[in-house]
């Protein structure tokens, strides 16, 4: 393997956790429990009562639309976590959108479509599998 497919590989990787790693490690007050990752929080926890999905729009103090996660941790506790929009207009919200876009760019680089990469590390920001970055890391571990 080519040095450039290595440092591609690795920079795609910590692209991932880069963005993934804002929100986690989650600590449930009330049991103490850490969560690691995205994947384990939606492994281990449930959608609280009766709502299906956990998820509920709300509006922030300043009119920004956010999305609430509810989740109840495996104590019973309700765990809350807020998303606003991407367009997030802190430093913090354009250093996320940079990070994504990069990886974005170094996917289509790899051969993926644009729209599909975007959709795919959607995936991943929401805890879900990939094959298509899976498969995007492991073409350039074999461009050697």
């Amino acid at each position: 393997m080519s040095s450039d497919a290595k440092s591609g590989d690795s920079s795609l990787l910590a692209g991932l956790h880069a963005l993934l790693g804002s929100a986690f490690p989650k600590t449930c007050r009330a049991c103490g429990r850490v969560y690691q990752t995205a994947e384990e929080f939606a492994a281990a926890t449930v959608p609280p009562g009766n709502h299906a999905s956990g998820l509920k729009a709300a509006a922030d103090d300043d009119g920004t639309v956010i999305l609430e996660c509810f989740r109840n941790c495996v104590c019973g506790s309700t765990l809350m976590d807020a998303f606003a929009d991407r367009r997030d207009a802190s430093a913090d919200g354009a250093l996320r959108r940079k990070r994504f876009d990069g990886l974005v760019g170094q996917l289509v680089e790899r051969g993926v479509e644009a729209a599909l990469a975007r959709g795919e590390l959607k995936k991943v920001l929401r805890g879900e599998p990939s094959e298509v970055i899976v498969a995007a890391i492991r073409s350039a571990r074999n461009e050697a």
